[in-house]
Protein backbone atom coordinates (compact mmCIF):
# COMPACT_ATOMS: atom_id res chain seq x y z
CA UNK A 1 0.00 0.00 0.00
CA UNK A 2 2.82 2.50 0.73
CA UNK A 3 4.27 1.67 -2.54
CA UNK A 4 1.72 2.48 -4.58
CA UNK A 5 0.84 5.59 -2.72
CA UNK A 6 4.70 6.52 -3.42
CA UNK A 7 4.45 5.39 -6.67
CA UNK A 8 1.44 7.71 -6.83
CA UNK A 9 3.59 10.76 -4.87
CA UNK A 10 6.28 10.22 -7.68
CA UNK A 11 3.84 10.87 -10.47
CA UNK A 12 2.57 13.98 -8.96
CA UNK A 13 5.71 15.24 -8.18
CA UNK A 14 5.69 16.29 -12.17
CA UNK A 15 2.39 17.91 -12.09
CA UNK A 16 3.22 21.13 -10.47
CA UNK A 17 6.01 21.96 -12.42
CA UNK A 18 4.46 20.77 -15.92
CA UNK A 19 1.16 23.07 -14.73
CA UNK A 20 3.16 25.49 -14.06
CA UNK A 21 5.78 25.93 -17.20
CA UNK A 22 2.62 25.10 -19.62
CA UNK A 23 1.05 27.74 -17.96
CA UNK A 24 3.96 30.12 -19.03
CA UNK A 25 4.17 29.25 -22.45
CA UNK A 26 0.27 29.00 -23.09
CA UNK A 27 0.39 32.70 -21.36
CA UNK A 28 3.18 33.55 -23.87
CA UNK A 29 1.03 31.96 -27.06
CA UNK A 30 -2.27 34.03 -25.88
CA UNK A 31 -0.88 37.29 -25.45
CA UNK A 32 -1.34 38.43 -29.01
CA UNK A 33 -5.35 37.48 -28.18
CA UNK A 34 -5.40 39.31 -25.10
CA UNK A 35 -6.06 36.44 -23.69
CA UNK A 36 -4.62 34.69 -20.40
CA UNK A 37 -5.16 31.13 -19.25
CA UNK A 38 -8.03 31.91 -17.30
CA UNK A 39 -9.89 33.60 -20.29
CA UNK A 40 -8.77 31.28 -22.36
CA UNK A 41 -10.09 28.20 -20.22
CA UNK A 42 -13.61 29.79 -19.97
CA UNK A 43 -13.65 29.84 -23.94
CA UNK A 44 -13.12 26.36 -23.95
CA UNK A 45 -15.91 25.81 -21.44
CA UNK A 46 -18.16 27.52 -23.87
CA UNK A 47 -16.70 25.84 -26.65
CA UNK A 48 -17.44 21.91 -25.22
CA UNK A 49 -20.30 22.80 -23.31
CA UNK A 50 -22.20 25.89 -25.06
CA UNK A 51 -23.85 28.46 -23.48
CA UNK A 52 -23.77 28.59 -19.35
CA UNK A 53 -23.90 30.58 -16.73
CA UNK A 54 -20.88 32.01 -14.53
CA UNK A 55 -21.36 29.94 -11.50
CA UNK A 56 -21.63 26.84 -14.29
CA UNK A 57 -18.58 27.85 -15.62
CA UNK A 58 -16.94 28.54 -12.14
CA UNK A 59 -18.23 24.71 -11.49
CA UNK A 60 -16.48 23.34 -14.28
CA UNK A 61 -13.30 24.89 -13.65
CA UNK A 62 -13.21 24.59 -9.54
CA UNK A 63 -12.92 28.56 -9.42
CA UNK A 64 -14.33 30.69 -7.29
CA UNK A 65 -17.69 32.56 -9.20
CA UNK A 66 -16.14 36.17 -8.50
CA UNK A 67 -12.70 35.09 -10.47
CA UNK A 68 -14.93 33.34 -13.35
CA UNK A 69 -16.92 37.22 -13.64
CA UNK A 70 -13.56 39.07 -14.24
CA UNK A 71 -12.68 36.20 -16.76
CA UNK A 72 -15.67 36.82 -18.56
CA UNK A 73 -15.75 40.52 -18.18
CA UNK A 74 -12.60 40.47 -19.68
CA UNK A 75 -14.13 38.26 -22.84
CA UNK A 76 -16.99 40.60 -22.86
CA UNK A 77 -14.74 43.68 -24.05
CA UNK A 78 -12.73 41.65 -26.06
CA UNK A 79 -16.14 40.75 -28.03
CA UNK A 80 -15.67 36.99 -27.89
CA UNK A 81 -18.35 36.32 -25.41
CA UNK A 82 -21.84 38.17 -24.73
CA UNK A 83 -24.58 37.59 -22.23
CA UNK A 84 -28.35 36.42 -23.38
CA UNK A 85 -31.29 36.15 -21.01
CA UNK A 86 -31.09 32.75 -19.54
CA UNK A 87 -35.22 31.42 -20.03
CA UNK A 88 -34.12 29.09 -16.51
CA UNK A 89 -33.14 32.16 -14.48
CA UNK A 90 -33.85 35.77 -14.47
CA UNK A 91 -30.66 37.52 -13.03
CA UNK A 92 -28.49 34.45 -14.26
CA UNK A 93 -27.78 35.57 -17.73
CA UNK A 94 -26.37 32.74 -19.87
CA UNK A 95 -22.11 33.64 -21.44
CA UNK A 96 -21.91 32.35 -25.20
CA UNK A 97 -19.45 32.59 -27.57
CA UNK A 98 -19.61 35.01 -30.47
CA UNK A 99 -18.43 33.69 -33.84
CA UNK A 100 -15.17 35.89 -33.54
CA UNK A 101 -14.94 33.73 -29.78
CA UNK A 102 -15.72 30.68 -31.99
CA UNK A 103 -12.93 31.06 -34.06
CA UNK A 104 -10.24 32.45 -31.68
CA UNK A 105 -10.41 29.61 -29.58
CA UNK A 106 -11.11 27.28 -32.60
CA UNK A 107 -7.17 28.62 -34.34
CA UNK A 108 -5.96 28.62 -30.58
CA UNK A 109 -7.18 24.70 -29.91
CA UNK A 110 -5.87 24.10 -33.73
CA UNK A 111 -2.00 25.46 -32.63
CA UNK A 112 -2.02 23.83 -28.98
CA UNK A 113 -2.79 20.57 -30.77
CA UNK A 114 -0.28 21.09 -33.40
CA UNK A 115 2.50 22.31 -30.54
CA UNK A 116 1.66 18.83 -28.61
CA UNK A 117 2.15 16.92 -30.80
CA UNK A 118 5.87 17.36 -30.90
CA UNK A 119 5.95 16.84 -27.46
CA UNK A 120 7.08 13.56 -25.47
CA UNK A 121 8.30 11.85 -29.00
CA UNK A 122 9.67 8.52 -26.50
CA UNK A 123 6.14 7.87 -25.75
CA UNK A 124 3.76 5.59 -27.00
CA UNK A 125 -0.07 6.87 -27.71
CA UNK A 126 -0.71 4.10 -25.13
CA UNK A 127 1.42 5.21 -22.60
CA UNK A 128 0.29 8.77 -23.06
CA UNK A 129 -3.42 7.54 -23.11
CA UNK A 130 -2.63 5.70 -19.83
CA UNK A 131 -1.01 8.74 -17.78
CA UNK A 132 -4.64 10.73 -18.79
CA UNK A 133 -6.10 7.93 -17.06
CA UNK A 134 -4.35 8.38 -14.09
CA UNK A 135 -4.47 11.54 -13.80
CA UNK A 136 -7.88 11.90 -14.57
CA UNK A 137 -8.41 9.30 -11.61
CA UNK A 138 -6.58 11.03 -9.46
CA UNK A 139 -8.68 14.40 -10.09
CA UNK A 140 -11.60 13.32 -9.22
CA UNK A 141 -10.37 11.31 -6.24
CA UNK A 142 -8.89 14.29 -4.96
CA UNK A 143 -11.68 16.64 -5.84
CA UNK A 144 -13.96 14.27 -4.16
CA UNK A 145 -11.55 14.57 -1.10
CA UNK A 146 -11.29 18.93 -1.47
CA UNK A 147 -15.42 18.97 -1.17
Amino acid sequence: MLARGAALYDALRHVRPLVLNSARVVEKALRPEGLSVGTRAVLEILAEHGPATVPAIGDRLDLARQGVQRHVNDLLALGYVESQANPAHRRSVLITLTRTGTEVIGRIRDDELRQLATLARDCTEQEIATAAKVLAALSRDVRRRAA
